[in-house]
């Protein structure tokens, strides 16, 4: 007989570990094979495959808390507790062969499905860790409660990890929800049903993220979620885009650190710097020499961290550096960061070894061969060309004429307010944040002054054309005021949501003046992100009421067209502008 074990008991873990034993010798002496998973608050082990749950002739569940058991449907399956399974184990399992019965629909559902009230855990981040986060955690909270549906949320911003699930709380889900745009570590969740989308999905839809996540979550397995169909399930960023935006989010904040040092350091003077022994001296080696130094291999690292898992980190970290040290930059550095996880992840999956030294693979064999062939191919293969290629940008960007300039301020412009924080928003600014370790500083103040021109240039409709606003309108509007001046473009959502056939096009028109202004005026920005809140430090930007003048122009400019273009309504926005 193939005997499947579950063992779950989160608040005894000891006792998890001793009834699986138990009972698994006990199979082996009646001549059974057995298949055993043991859940634990943070982890599961061993989980069970889709192979093994199809070949199972019986399933036995030891429990003492709520356990999805929607996977086991259409087995024979027995349920009991530890108290009863550990009295007797062998007469425990021939009692459950004789008694276990067909699982049912109805009968895998938790408690909470009893009652009406399905249960739910989300996590929710985004690159910056800033707007959408947060955005997107109060809409799926106030679908839940709209919903009756019992719903905790814990946000990953750029503050860390707030409302921290509990261990109860996800073993009581029954279904767990990552609306994230980059990767997060689902350790916890083996075992569980598992739902992924991105932040943008859950912001805009939130009432059919909840069902979707309840109807289409299928159980996480050896790291990675199993699709119910097949494929992928429709909303969430993968591949590419979402590794690359991973390893944006971990470099942001050395990014911003090391711009604003940079920036301090030109308090005394623009090449006070250069002497040795001072103040200014020292801001520019922690800026400019060692943070700005650190940008490309975390962005590598955190790209195969991605890919690969931990594994991927080192080698990744490795052949960024590399980049760095070969004059490759930040593209070097992508480069280098998919290269290194997809070597970690071919090594962890094509080289079998014995089980005795298994455990070896993450820590020695991983690492050595991956980071190898990671720094093989950078310094043969890589490096030169694209440092070349790198090297040619950096100086069409610094000695571009006027015409050239401002093309390419439209460009990034226009990019920042398609979307609204989506992934033509972030491609530009990645572009823009990866300049500045070339010591590019122009793209990055055209992409942020572009950034913040929509919730500016919604707050300014909602002043000049009040009576073709609701109230709920006007209050979205002056939270969107604050937002864009924070440069957190998202606080135009609510707008675009609602209406974004005049939206998106005003937004577009205004930030595209914006972005060819910043970009015809020479402005340069040393920091990526903090809106107008940066022109607080001196010399942080270059030609400040140029600037300023840019970013009033392009709001006015949208905040014009769609005061004018807007239908008059009085309907409350369907999700709220605070973040």
């Amino acid at each position: 007989m193939n005997l499947l074990i579950v063992t779950a008991c989160p608040n005894g873990m000891v006792t998890s570990v001793l009834t699986s034993r138990l009972l698994e010798a006990a199979a082996h002496r009646l001549g059974w094979s057995t298949a055993v998973e043991v859940h634990d608050p943070k982890a599961i082990g061993s989980p069970l495959t889709p192979a093994q749950i199809a070949n199972a002739d019986l399933v036995v569940v030891v429990k003492t808390g709520p356990l999805s058991l929607q996977r086991f449907v259409g087995k024979r399956v027995a349920q009991s507790t530890p108290s009863e399974a550990l009295l007797d184990p062998e007469a425990f399992l021939r009692s459950a062969a004789d008694t276990a019965s067909e699982l049912q629909q109805d009968d895998g559902a938790d408690a909470a499905h009893t009652s009406g009230k399905p249960k739910l855990v989300a996590i929710t981040a985004c690159p910056t860790g800033v707007a959408h986060t947060f955005m997107a955690a109060e809409a799926l909270q106030q679908a839940a409660i709209r919903k009756g549906y019992d719903l905790q949320v814990e946000t990953r911003g750029s503050v860390g990890a707030r409302n921290v699930l509990e261990a109860d709380a996800i073993a009581a889900a029954d279904v767990v929800l990552l609306a994230a745009d980059i990767e997060v570590d689902v350790a916890r969740f083996a075992g569980k049903r598992v739902f992924r989308c991105g932040t943008g999905v859950a912001l805009k839809q939130p009432d059919a993220t909840l069902d979707r996540a309840l109807e289409e979550g299928a159980v996480l397995a050896g790291g990675a979620t199993a699709n119910t169909g097949g494929g992928e399930q429709k909303g969430e960023k993968t591949g590419v885009y979402k590794h690359l935006l991973t390893g944006v989010s971990y470099m942001l904040p050395m990014v911003v650190a090391g711009g604003l040092l940079i920036a301090l350091s030109f308090v005394f003077g623009i090449e006070a710097f250069k002497e040795e022994g001072t103040l200014a001296a020292a801001l520019m080696k922690i800026g400019g020499e060692t943070a700005f130094q650190l940008m490309v291999p975390l962005l590598a690292g955190y790209i195969a961290y991605s890919i690969a898992d931990r594994p991927g980190l080192a080698p990744g970290m490795i052949g960024g550096l590399l980049a760095g040290t070969l004059g490759a930059g930040f593209i070097g550095g992508i480069i280098a960061g998919f290269v290194a996880g997809y070597a970690a992840k071919a090594v962890n999956r094509w080289i079998p070894l014995p089980a005795s030294v298994e455990s070896l693979k993450p820590i020695l064999i991983i690492p050595l061969l991956a980071s190898l062939f990671t720094g093989l191919v950078m310094i043969y293969v890589v490096g030169t060309p694209v440092a070349k290629m790198l090297a040619g940008l950096t100086e069409f960007l610094d000695t571009m004429g006027t015409a050239n300039a401002i093309l390419l301020g439209l460009l990034l412009g226009s990019m920042m307010c398609v979307d609204l924080g989506g992934p033509v928003n972030k491609a530009a600014y990645a572009f823009s944040v990866g300049l500045l370790a070339s010591q590019s500083y122009a793209p990055m103040a055209a992409t942020m002054a572009a950034g913040m021109v929509p919730p500016i240039g919604m707050g300014i409709a909602t002043l000049i054309a009040r009576r073709k606003f609701a109230q709920t309108e006007r209050e979205a509007g002056k939270a969107a005021l604050v937002l864009g001046c924070c440069f957190i473009s998202e606080g135009a959502i609510p707008f675009a949501a609602k209406d974004p056939l005049r939206v998106i096009p005003a937004s577009i028109a205004g930030g595209a003046l914006t972005g060819a202004l910043s970009m015809a005026f020479g402005a340069k920005l040393l920091a990526p992100h903090g809106g107008l809140f940066v022109l607080l430090i001196p010399n942080a930007i270059n030609h400040a009421l140029l600037y300023l003048v840019a970013i009033l122009a392009g709001s006015l400019v949208t905040g014009v067209i769609y005061a004018v273009i807007k239908r008059p309504e009085a309907q409350p926005l369907a999700v709220g502008a605070t973040a």
